[in-house]
């Protein structure tokens, strides 16, 4: 559901943004901000999930894990 928080991780939460029949449109957003870094979003070319950046962001190994694991959970749906 649009709005919906699909996890929430140390530094980020992941809400919906936009649902499509097949797919979801994600935000990826900062916990302190509480702004958005950036999108998950299904890419039709390579047929699969990416993340996009809004600007350039600085990410630890942990914040780079958190983005592939919702990649993986929403791929799984």
């Amino acid at each position: 559901m649009k709005g919906d928080i699909i996890k929430e991780t140390k530094y980020l939460i992941f809400q919906v943004l936009e649902e499509k029949p097949k797919t979801k449109k994600v935000g990826v957003i900062n916990r302190n901000g509480k702004y958005i870094l950036g999108i998950i979003e299904w890419y039709g070319p390579w047929r699969q999930y990416v993340f996009q950046s809004k600007e350039i962001i600085v990410w630890n190994k942990d914040c780079l894990q958190d983005v592939i694991n919702v990649i993986n959970q929403l791929k799984t749906k």
